[in-house]
């Protein structure tokens, strides 16, 4: 079963949770580092626990874990090995389903709500490399080399109990193929898949949007297919192309508009989300069914888009 089309059964728009590294950055943690927000896995996982809540207690249905830019190759550089590592990929769904398990405790919580969903965050390869190149693709590994690089990942998020994977902010094909091969070998395994996009059509590398989703139609494992840490501007046009091609949920998250410098490890430029209730709503009538926001969005913004499900797309 997939668990998106669960939740979808009992309300229209399921509410993706913002960003992890803009809260943990506001409560004081120094991201300007490789293993970014996995950093604080090791450091202060407690705060992890705390956004996770703020995002359930702001309308979150489903939140991502802290394990983007958590794998073995980042962690050995900070003097971690691979058992410890594999461990801390876990704790990264332990603490979202602590978080989880504390707002599903008050009976007010659960009203009109359904129970929420804790997906295992599956970054690009090109966020360990940490320098931009999950914006552009052009990481040159074959399918073979990308799947042994995301195994152990996947094997630590599948043990720990995530209820699906998101794999996500990915720019290429390549990338997107190598993770339904590697899908296989865990079979009651779902996730989704969403892309970086440089324009209303294409993904970070080029790719035609449509084409992709062509592809992730015919895969049963791909719960959800659609676009992540993108400008909000593009949206739209990116939801119509891939609604051509698939019948699948449609997911969308974008960033506020601002773009990232991976030299200096900050965003620039000015911000695109400043109505995400209304542009939630024009994402919805355009195809979209699951909704949330990625890097530079907050608490604030989701609950911008609980407020308008709530007043307006409502229940089945």
């Amino acid at each position: 079963m997939n668990p998106l089309e669960s939740i979808l059964k009992e309300q229209r728009v399921a509410i993706i949770d913002g960003a992890m590294a803009t809260e943990l950055e506001a409560r004081g943690c120094d991201l300007n580092d490789a293993l970014w927000s996995a950093k604080v896995l090791l450091e202060q996982p407690e705060l992890i626990r705390a956004v996770h809540l703020d995002y359930f207690n702001a309308g979150a249905d489903i939140a991502i874990t802290a394990s983007y830019q958590a794998t073995v190759e980042g962690f050995a550089k900070r003097g971690s090995n691979r058992e410890q590592a594999i461990d801390l990929m876990k704790k990264s769904v332990r603490l979202a389903q602590e978080a989880r398990d504390e707002f599903w405790s008050k009976e007010i919580n659960r009203i009109d709500r359904a129970y929420p969903l804790i997906a295992g965050s599956v970054g690009p390869y090109g966020a360990y490399l940490a320098d931009g190149s999950e914006y552009r693709g052009d990481y040159n590994l074959s399918e073979d080399e990308l799947i042994a690089f995301h195994r152990p990942r996947i094997e630590a998020l599948v043990a720990s109990g995530a209820d699906l994977l998101a794999c996500e902010t990915i720019p290429c094909g390549i990338e997107a193929r190598a993770l339904i091969r590697l899908l296989a070998e865990f079979p009651k395994t779902l996730a989704w898949f969403t892309f970086t996009a440089k324009d209303g059509e294409h993904i970070s590398n080029g790719e035609r949007i449509a084409d992709i989703a062509a592809f992730l139609n015919k895969q049963p494992q791909a719960a959800a297919i659609g676009v992540n840490c993108s400008s909000p501007l593009f949206i739209p046009a990116l939801i119509r192309e891939i609604r051509k091609k698939t019948g699948k949920p449609i997911i969308v998250y974008p960033n506020s508009g601002e773009i990232y410098d991976p030299s200096t490890n900050t965003w620039h430029g000015e911000t695109s989300c400043d109505s995400f209730g209304l542009q939630s709503k024009v994402w919805y009538e355009a195809g979209a069914r699951l909704i949330g926001g990625c890097c530079r969005t907050t608490p604030g913004h989701i609950r911008e888009i609980h407020a308008w499900v709530t007043k307006g797309a409502g229940r089945p």
